[in-house]
């Protein structure tokens, strides 16, 4: 079992095919998505990868948090999710994950927390169909009706169908198709739609109903540059600025210490003479 990558949803467009025929896709971005931490079962309890995707302030991350990038060598991340994994399909802490993870005509998986619709009634949020519309019923066309029973059980269990706050709830889609990927720009193009807002942050996983291609890298697409050596390159050059520093600051300490003793002499020879 692969690991799944963390993407962000430009938008939607449409693309055509062989034939001419348009299709509406779903344009998915991979920003910078990393192997952050690694579960194994003899420490965890359970095999897993720990992906981080998009770039975050430093300000912004805890000091906790900040711990924990800095012990994998990488920068802090927007956005974080686990995927469980076989123990063959391991990936190296810092590696990369490029839109080769998938193919063109894989189906997948997508996970997404749905847009928000807010206050919602009986008949929009679970498709009721409402009183009728004359015949003794009086401005309660779209209520949702009786809740409960009588004295016996005298409650409304729970579960029940009512208006209520609708959307932004984490929404599953099955079986979607790899139209196409986009490795130079990291996009990946999805057939259909796909749950979630603009901007938002999508799982995608090899779909649990279908087999994996075998034309499907194993255990995953990688990026030809790792964002590890970035990182490392970053800190080692840190590292070197602070001895030039410390030899600026040791050199003008070096250059403000004969005009002081020089001001001092005079003062002194000042004082003699008087």
């Amino acid at each position: 079992m692969r690991s799944g990558v963390i993407a962000k949803k430009i938008g939607m467009t449409r693309v055509f095919d062989e034939t001419g025929k348009h299709v509406p896709v779903t344009v998915l971005q991979l920003d910078n998505v990393q192997v952050v931490a690694q579960k194994t079962s003899e420490r965890d309890g359970y095999t897993a990868l720990q992906l981080g995707a998009g770039t975050a302030k430093v300000k912004r991350v805890s000091k906790a948090m900040r711990g924990h990038y800095s012990k994998s060598s990488v920068l802090p991340k927007r956005k974080l999710a686990e995927f469980r994994v076989s123990n063959d399909a391991m990936v190296d802490i810092g590696a990369t994950f490029s839109p080769s993870h998938f193919v063109s005509g894989q189906k997948i998986d997508a996970v997404g927390i749905s847009q928000g619709k807010g206050f919602a009634g009986a008949m929009k949020r679970h498709n009721f169909g409402g009183l009728r519309a004359s015949h003794g019923v009086s401005i309660s066309h779209r209520s949702h009706g009786s809740t409960g029973q009588c004295q016996d059980p005298g409650r409304v269990f729970k579960g029940k169908k009512m208006a209520g706050h609708m959307g932004a709830v984490r929404v599953t889609t099955q079986n979607l198709e790899v139209v196409s990927i986009d490795e130079e720009n990291d996009l990946i193009l999805v057939h259909g739609a796909v749950p979630g807002s603009k901007n938002g942050w999508v799982l995608l996983s090899d779909a649990i109903k279908k087999p994996r291609p075998e034309d499907a890298p194993f255990p995953a697409g990688l990026a030809k540059e790792t964002a590890v050596t970035g990182a490392a390159g970053s800190v080692e050059k840190a590292v070197e600025k602070q001895p030039v520093i410390e030899a600026q600051a040791d050199d003008a300490t070096v250059g403000e210490t004969p005009n002081k003793e020089s001001e001092e002499d005079k003062e002194k020879g000042s004082s003699d003479e008087g």
